[in-house]
C-alpha cells in the first residue's frame, strides 16, 4: 500500500497534537497530581446518580433504544422550558434546539455547517484549543484578536482587567468574515464579558452580518458580583446566535458528554444536517436521565437549593484556596470571574524575564525573592515555549501538573502567553490538600 497516497488527510494537517494527550500523559508516567485537567475528581451530586440509576431500571424498553436524532423529545422539552426563560423568548423545542455529543459535538457540527471553504473565523484569544481546528478542518481562516490586560501593578490581578482593543477587534470585521466565537466566560482565562463590551461586537456583527458561535458551557459558574448575560438576547442577536451548552459543565458529569446548540432554525438547520450524517443521534439513557435533572431545577429555579446556585457557592472557597497555594511559590494568580480555572503567572520564577511586566507580588522580602528566582530555569536552546518548560519541569520535579497557557493560542501569538500556566480548582478537597502538602514542601526549598 502507498504510504503516502493514504496518509491523514490535507484538511487535518496541524491539527494532529493535542495538549491533552503529551501532559495528561506525563502526568501519568511521573505520578504527578493533575490540578491542570479540566473535570472534577469527586462524585456528581447525589440527585444525579439517582436520576441515572432511575433510568437504568426503568421497565420502559424504549429508553434503551435509539431517540429521535435531534434530541430526545423528554430533554428537548426541558431544554425549551429552561432557556425560553433564559433567552427571554420562546424556544421551539423540536426547530431551534440540537442535542448534541458534548458542547464539543455542537462545535463541530456549528463549523461543518456554516462555514464555508475561505470564509474567516475570530477567534478572541486566549481560546479553548479546538476552536482553531474546527475552523481549519472546515476550510476556514482563524483571525486572531488577544485579550490584553489593562491594568499593571496590581496585587491581585482579576480576569475582569483583560478585554479586547476595540479597534483592533473592528478591523478585523470584512465582507470575508462569516462568524466570531466568544466563550462567556473565558476558558482558560475565567473573564466574564461585560454588557458593553458583548453590545461593542453584537454592533459589529449586525452591521457586517456576522454570526456568533456562543460557547457558554461555564454559564452557571460566574461568580457574584459579576452577571452572565447572553449575546443571543441583545436586540438583534437571536437570528444570528448559536448559543452552545454542556450537561457536563453544568451537572458535574463530564463523562456522560452530552450538549446542545440552541438557536434560530435556520441556523441551526445546517447543524442538524451534520449531526444526523455524524452521530445521529445521543445515548437515549443518557439523554432521558438528563431530563429529569432539567425538570428537577426548573422546579426550585432560582432558589438558594439549586444546584445552579449551590455549585458556584462551593466552588468559591476552592478558587481561593488556589490563588493562595500557587501565591504561596511566587507565581501571580489571576484570579477568575467565572469557570472553574486559573491562569497564574511565573514571571517571578526565572530572573531572565525581569523586570516582571508590571505585575507584583506582596509580602516577598528581598531574599526569599531571589531564592524564587533560582528555582526554575528556562533553557534557551530549547525550542519550546517557557510555559511549556515551566509546566514539564513542575510536573517532574514537583509532581504537580498544570497546562501550558500558550496551548490557547495561535502559533504566531504564543509569546503573549509563555510567561502563563493552568490550573483547575474544580478539585476534591482532599485534591486541594494534596497540593497544599506539595506546595509546602516546594516552599521549604525557595
Amino acid at each position: 500500500m502507498d504510504g503516502k497516497r493514504h496518509s491523514i488527510a490535507k484538511r487535518l494537517e496541524g491539527t494532529e497534537s493535542s495538549v491533552w494527550v503529551e501532559f495528561g500523559d506525563l502526568a501519568d508516567k511521573e505520578k504527578a497530581l493533575n490540578v491542570g485537567q479540566g473535570y472534577p475528581d469527586f462524585f456528581p451530586p447525589q440527585f444525579v446518580a439517582d436520576a441515572l440509576r432511575q433510568i437504568a431500571s426503568s421497565q420502559d424498553p424504549v429508553v434503551h433504544q435509539y431517540t429521535r436524532s435531534y434530541g430526545h423529545p423528554r430533554l428537548v422539552k426541558a431544554l425549551s422550558d429552561l432557556y425560553s426563560i433564559l433567552m427571554k423568548r420562546s424556544v421551539d423545542r423540536n426547530r431551534e434546539i440540537l442535542v448534541s455529543v458534548g458542547a464539543y459535538g455542537a462545535l463541530y457540527c456549528a463549523h461543518q455547517g456554516l462555514i464555508d471553504p475561505g470564509d474567516e473565523v475570530i477567534l478572541l484569544e486566549p481560546f479553548f484549543d479546538c476552536y482553531e481546528p474546527m475552523v481549519r478542518q472546515a476550510g476556514g481562516i482563524p483571525v486572531l484578536v488577544p485579550l490584553k490586560p489593562t491594568k499593571s501593578g496590581s496585587p491581585v490581578p482579576s480576569s475582569a482587567d483583560w478585554t479586547f482593543d476595540r479597534d483592533e477587534l473592528e478591523s478585523k470585521f470584512n465582507p470575508k468574515t462569516k462568524a466570531i466565537i466568544v466563550n462567556n466566560p473565558n476558558n482558560p482565562l475565567g473573564k466574564v464579558f461585560t454588557l458593553e463590551e458583548l453590545e461593542f461586537i453584537a454592533d459589529l456583527c449586525k452591521r457586517h452580518d456576522v454570526i456568533v458561535f456562543s460557547d457558554e458551557v461555564y454559564e452557571w459558574l460566574v461568580y457574584r458580583p459579576n452577571k452572565h448575560i447572553r449575546i443571543a438576547t441583545l436586540p438583534g442577536m437571536w437570528e444570528r446566535t448559536i448559543s452552545i451548552g454542556s450537561a457536563g459543565k453544568t451537572f458535574s458529569i463530564t463523562g456522560w458528554k452530552l450538549g446542545w446548540a440552541i438557536g434560530p432554525e435556520p441556523l441551526l438547520r445546517a447543524l442538524c444536517i451534520v449531526h444526523q450524517n455524524c452521530n445521529y443521534t445521543c445515548p437515549t439513557p443518557l439523554e432521558e436521565a438528563l431530563a429529569l435533572l432539567f425538570e428537577l431545577e426548573l422546579s426550585r429555579f432560582s432558589a438558594p437549593e439549586s444546584y445552579f446556585e449551590q455549585l458556584r457557592e462551593e466552588l468559591l472557597p476552592k478558587r481561593d484556596r488556589m490563588a493562595a497555594m500557587l501565591s504561596d511559590v511566587g507565581m501571580v494568580p489571576i484570579v477568575p470571574d467565572g469557570g472553574y480555572f486559573m491562569v497564574a503567572d511565573i514571571s517571578l520564577l526565572d530572573a531572565p524575564l525581569f523586570p516582571i511586566r508590571g505585575l507584583t507580588l506582596a509580602s516577598r522580602d528581598a531574599d526569599s525573592f531571589v531564592r524564587i528566582l533560582l528555582d526554575f530555569k528556562v533553557d534557551e536552546k530549547n525550542p519550546e515555549s517557557r510555559d511549556y518548560q515551566f509546566v514539564k519541569w513542575m510536573t517532574v520535579e514537583k509532581k504537580f501538573a498544570a497546562i501550558p497557557n500558550s496551548a490557547f493560542y495561535s502559533k504566531g501569538n504564543k509569546k503573549l502567553s509563555e510567561n502563563l500556566v493552568r490550573f483547575c480548582f474544580m478539585k476534591d478537597d482532599s485534591t486541594l490538600e494534596k497540593a497544599s502538602e506539595i506546595i509546602r514542601e516546594w516552599k521549604k526549598t525557595l
